[in-house]
């Protein structure tokens, strides 16, 4: 018999806690609400990951803009 509430209808059953690879360490990390680091598994491997990205290590690799467009501003 499914567990009730006081109104006698049925209760939802709580999903089930997900576990994921944290970004920065690959350890294991509890993607859900009470996790206040999420995705990450701890305060220490979200501030890693801050640094990076303040660092410009997930810069996507491009072409060098051009220094001068041909027809602009050269009269």
């Amino acid at each position: 018999m499914p567990a009730t509430n006081r109104t006698n209808r049925p209760t939802q059953p709580r999903p089930a806690t997900r576990t994921v690879a944290c970004p920065t360490c690959g350890g294991p990390s509890i993607y859900d609400s009470s996790n206040a680091w999420r995705p990450f598994c701890s305060q220490r491997c979200r501030q890693i990951d801050l640094g990076a990205w303040a660092h410009e290590d997930f810069r996507l690799p491009g072409e060098n803009p051009p220094t001068a467009v041909p027809g602009q501003g050269d009269a």
